[in-house]
């Protein structure tokens, strides 16, 4: 390939992956057409972008990115995700996906999430983590709760004594 051609391609996957800070790399190769589409299809639905690319010319279009560690020390062709809700989500797609029968050759490779490297082993471990839905939903219940438990305790005592002053006034 000439250095031209490789130049036009590094542009093309650098407009592509800007201002992207989180994707995961997975191994796709030697999957079936059919497969494949169904696979692009599945994650088109939940807003994730899958590219088959060149390490090394990913690599290339990625330096001095935050994408940059997921490429490093790779070579073949890997395909990259991005998108859908965050990181984790992610995470959870692939590993759903890679227990599938159906998409047999695809399998996680590593990714880069906030400027660090991932291996296979840490995206099995960021897809167990709480989503950011489930976050949001923990963090509301945390910030609630004082206000709720403060409540309780002061509507607590005035409710007995209106309680014993009805029953007094029932006699």
């Amino acid at each position: 390939m000439s250095k031209y051609l490789k130049n036009l391609i590094t542009d093309e996957l650098r407009s592509r992956l800007d201002g992207v800070s989180d994707a995961l790399v997975v191994d796709v190769i030697g999957m079936e057409a059919n497969a494949n589409v169904a696979l692009r299809r599945s994650l088109r639905e939940k807003n994730i972008k899958l590219m088959v690319v060149k390490n090394s010319l990913a690599g290339r279009a990625t330096e001095g990115t935050a994408l940059a560690p997921a490429f490093e020390g790779s070579s073949g062709t890997s395909a990259v995700l991005w998108g859908g809700e965050d990181v984790v989500s992610l995470a959870k797609e692939v590993m759903r996906l890679a227990k599938e029968k159906e998409f047999e050759p695809f399998a996680p490779k590593g990714g880069v999430m906030d400027g660090a490297k991932l291996s296979k082993e840490d995206v099995a471990a960021v897809s167990k983590w709480p989503s950011r839905g489930e976050q949001l939903s923990l963090l509301v219940g945390q910030i609630l709760s004082p206000g709720a438990n403060l409540s309780a305790q002061l509507l607590g005592p005035g409710a007995k004594l209106a309680s014993q002053i009805k029953q007094k006034a029932d006699e």
